[in-house]
């Protein structure tokens, strides 16, 4: 499911510790994990075409996706053009606790629906670390 950007902050202000807890469950397991992408060279089929998905993905990035659509924590809002999100994930001392939980929803948004377009962005936001300062920051602000 994706929530609507006119009511986004209604329905995700409206959730408690244990509509979260799937996502929140996962935090122990992606500090656990040393490399989030497992690709290896990029492989051809006979023909000598590149075959697709060059991406291999650990298990909690599969599960980390089925859980933000379901909670739902995804939003329909423009995000190809969101410069002040960009800017947020691009800074690596920025501060998630500084921004409110809709926010973060947003970047996670705007990085899972980007992974669709640019393969293996999502598995960059794991390996980056990004993807946990954010789990964290939403953990903070819940409990």
């Amino acid at each position: 499911m994706i929530l609507k950007e006119n009511n986004h902050r209604e329905v995700i202000d409206s959730y408690n510790q244990e509509d979260w807890q799937p996502l929140l469950d996962l935090i122990p397991r992606i500090e656990s994990i040393p490399k989030f992408d497992l690709s290896g060279p990029i492989e051809t089929d006979d023909s000598g075409a590149i075959k697709i998905p060059h991406v291999k993905e650990v298990p909690v990035i599969r599960e980390f996706r089925e859980a933000v659509y379901e909670i739902p924590i995804m939003i329909d809002f423009g995000w190809v053009s969101w410069d002040e999100g960009r800017s947020m994930a691009r800074d690596e001392s920025f501060n998630y606790d500084s921004i409110d939980i809709p926010t973060k929803c947003k970047l996670i948004t705007a990085i899972v629906r980007n992974d669709r377009f640019c393969e293996g962005a999502l598995s960059d936001a794991f390996e980056s670390g990004l993807i946990l300062k954010i789990l964290k920051s939403i953990q903070k602000q819940v409990e």
